[in-house]
């Protein structure tokens, strides 16, 4: 399912940035892609697009719509948020943000299980996109549908959002999980117990909780936290082989959103008492509290009880 062509401006040149061009390119789109690093200006970029696309970390959000508010933005552009994490200091999503700071115009979100490097290399792949503007999610669903890429729609932007934010404090914990050599009946358990620990965290911030069976949810938890493509992922397992947290973000491609996402929810969980184990001793282990061997002993000593 392709649309018409359309003008599309994407920000950010990242790994994540540089797939989702290729995506539009493969439908035959005008992409035109802008960051901070780009010679051409943003302006140049984002003139008579209809479409733009936001690709750039958590960090560079605000510095990037303080640069699209110089402009004269028409209200019928759509904007699509591919940004994961929360926001330091507010706890909220990029969407949220992104609405916040344009509020006239409908926001989409997209998120789902996209590994940057194997969508490169032209594997299949899937992903949702959702908006509390129905006809604006099918704009995009149609805008990225191709025989590489099948577009799901859902009704819950935040939940999508939040499936895709999640996940990657846990890859952080299923890279340690690997990198001790647990085995699979440990991997098993630990992803098994860290779907029901988004669930209630998200249900909390407002999300609905099917949809974390999902692809944005579930989907994205499988895909991250089983491939050493996942930037998250290797934080983990490098911690569990001693390797400095210094040391592994000096050589790492890209940003490990699961980082900051992990201080915000511990932010979160003690405000709001919620009960998020798997995250404290993620916490704990990149804070140096803790070594990766008693961050595994600590959750398996915890309290019996029944499983749900």
């Amino acid at each position: 399912m392709t649309s018409q062509a359309q003008k599309i401006a994407i920000l950010g040149s990242g790994v994540w940035g540089s797939a989702l061009r290729n995506l539009f390119l493969h439908n035959s789109h005008d992409v035109r892609v802008w960051s901070r690093k780009s010679t051409n200006s943003l302006e140049e970029v984002i003139t008579d697009v209809e479409i733009i696309v936001s690709a750039v970390s958590i960090e560079g959000l605000y510095p990037t719509l303080e640069r699209l508010h110089r402009f004269n933005i028409s209200p019928k552009i759509l904007f699509v948020s591919a940004t994961k994490g929360l926001d330091p200091v507010t706890t909220k999503t990029p969407s949220q943000i992104w609405q916040q700071s344009f509020p006239n115009h409908s926001i989409v979100v997209l998120s789902g299980p996209n590994l940057s490097k194997e969508i490169q290399q032209g594997l299949p792949a899937t992903t949702v996109v959702s908006s509390s503007d129905p006809e604006a999610a099918q704009t995009i669903q149609k805008a990225l549908s191709c025989d590489l890429f099948r577009v799901y729609i859902n009704a819950d932007p935040l939940g999508t959002e939040l499936g895709g934010t999640l996940k990657n404090v846990m890859a952080i914990a299923a890279g340690v999980c690997d990198g001790l050599e647990l085995g699979t009946n440990a991997k098993a358990a630990l992803l098994t117990r860290a779907l029901p620990e988004m669930i209630r965290v998200g249900t909390y911030l407002g999300a609905m909780a099917d949809t974390f069976f999902g692809l944005s949810g579930l989907g994205d938890l499988l895909a991250t936290c089983n491939s050493p493509l996942s930037r998250n992922y290797q934080v983990g397992y490098q911690l569990a082989k001693g390797v400095s947290l210094e040391d592994i973000l000096t050589h790492l491609e890209g940003t490990a959103e699961g980082i900051n996402t992990t201080k915000v929810l511990m932010k979160i969980a003690e405000n709001q008492q919620i009960y998020m184990p798997i995250t404290h001793q993620v916490h704990s282990l990149i804070e140096g509290k803790i070594t990766p061997v008693q961050a595994v002993r600590m959750l398996m000593e915890r309290n019996l009880k029944a499983e749900y």
